[in-house]
């Protein structure tokens, strides 16, 4: 039987944190252990953690005297403590479907040469109980890791949350950790890191994961105060990994000019569909304009510049109110665009 050790941080969300130890040690299939990692919490969340770990011999329990932040207890547990044969980082607002860790371990027993198996996320409210999950297996399937990599190159985006991931332990810590200097974005990173030394695992048509959904997300309480920022942190993760590859990826750089253009377009969208929805006036336009300049040197060149310049020029009121003809003349542009190339590479 195969062995999953799954780190548990924890800050302050005790009163989750029963749902999160409990959706792991209930998994079949698998010996389990639970490391909760209370990273000086201070509201009553370690004494939680203790009386989970005493009605539990799976579950141990660290306690922070001083807050680390969540990029050192990731890296303390996943790289100071597991030792099975696979692990596994899970908030403690989130939780594990039924089956989740013996789906990812009988893919990765299978297939060693699979680094990390992912599947869907079930976006959750936080309401008890659990919503029914997509369990029953669909079969899998296995991406050679360059090419999964190269995926996420030309749609410049991780596409993986986070708790629905299951990796090879001997293969995290040959690798490393989550990077200190990635505090928003260290995940993208570190999988597609993960894809320049192994291939990656899909499990077809089931939920691995509870992934909860509320206010106090990291990813929301950051990307929400800047528009610009969930585009600015991708693009640093996606620069740390070419730095970091130092030559294992040699057609990463090439892959760079491609994902500037594709989060510069996505910046420019962002600016424009604040004309559509009235809110150009407090939406960070100008920010989201500097970015695509700054990401991508030919954004000036790029459809979604022309019909945001088109917006900019009707004014916001006007823009909102001739939405559906501003949509009309960007898909006419598009295809005024796509001509000009097309006749270009025929020699025309």
């Amino acid at each position: 039987m195969s062995s999953v050790d799954v780190v548990i941080p924890c800050y302050r969300y005790g009163a989750v944190l029963p749902t999160a130890v409990r959706s792991v040690l209930d998994q079949p299939g698998v010996d389990v252990r639970v490391l909760v990692i209370d990273d000086a919490s201070g509201d009553g969340s370690a004494d939680v953690a203790r009386e989970l770990a005493a009605a539990d011999s799976r579950v141990e329990v660290w306690e922070h005297e001083t807050n680390k932040g969540h990029i050192a207890t990731y890296n303390e547990g996943l790289l100071g403590w597991a030792s099975a044969d696979y692990c596994a980082l899970l908030s403690a607002d989130d939780a594990l479907t039924p089956g989740a860790l013996k789906r990812a371990a009988d893919l990765m027993d299978a297939h060693p040469e699979v680094g990390f198996v992912y599947g869907r996320p079930l976006h959750w409210d936080g309401s008890d109980p659990l919503p029914p999950a997509r369990t029953e297996s669909k079969g899998w399937q296995v991406y050679q890791g360059r090419s999964w990599l190269k995926r996420r190159f030309e749609v410049g985006d991780g596409c993986i949350t986070s708790p629905e991931v299951v990796v090879r332990t001997s293969l995290q810590q040959k690798i490393g950790g989550y990077d200190p200097a990635l505090p928003h974005s260290g995940d993208i990173e570190m999988w597609m890191r993960f894809a320049l030394h192994s291939d990656v695992g899909y499990l077809k048509g089931v939920d691995q994961a509870y992934y909860r959904v509320h206010g106090n997300n990291m990813s929301v309480s950051y990307y929400s105060a800047s528009g610009v920022g969930d585009l600015r942190q991708r693009l640093v993760a996606y620069t740390a990994l070419l730095d970091r590859a130092n030559g294992e990826f040699p057609e990463g750089r090439h892959l760079e000019v491609g994902l500037r253009r594709v989060l510069a377009k996505d910046a420019l969208r962002r600016a424009g569909r604040a004309y559509d929805k009235g809110q150009a006036e407090v939406e960070p336009v100008e920010e989201l304009v500097a970015f695509a300049k700054e990401a991508y040197d030919d954004a000036e060149k790029l459809p979604e510049w022309h019909t945001l310049r088109l917006r900019q020029r009707l004014g916001a009121r006007a823009a909102r109110a001739l939405r559906p003809l501003v949509l009309t003349a960007a898909a006419r542009r598009v295809r005024q665009v796509y001509r000009v190339r097309q006749w270009k590479r025929a020699g025309v």
